[in-house]
């Protein structure tokens, strides 16, 4: 075994646990962003959905149709717009040399 490897992997092994995602600090914060944000768009959804249906019934009037239209589609452009960075990193990661 080579001198320089043997420092190199002693040099990796030391600064391992300095770069090691801290259990329950980072995760979870971004684990319960994206849940909270996905729980948002799916009651968004749900929401405009409701009133679509009260509307057709009878029940809602139209300006609350159309609110609950539009804040509809500004949750899904907003997903779309998300998905699509999510993609073009993904591919970035993919062009980048092994």
């Amino acid at each position: 075994m080579d001198i320089r490897s043997a420092f190199a992997a002693q040099g990796y092994a030391s600064t391992r646990p300095a770069t090691a995602p801290k259990p329950g600090v980072e995760g979870q914060s971004t684990q319960n962003a994206f849940g909270q944000a996905a729980a948002s768009f799916a009651d968004t959804l749900r929401q405009g959905d409701e009133v679509a249906q009260a509307a057709m019934s009878g029940k809602a009037d139209s300006q609350s149709l159309v609110q609950a239209l539009a804040q509809t589609e500004l949750a899904v452009e907003a997903a779309v717009t998300v998905r699509d960075k999510v993609v073009e990193a993904y591919q970035e990661i993919l062009r980048m040399p092994v």
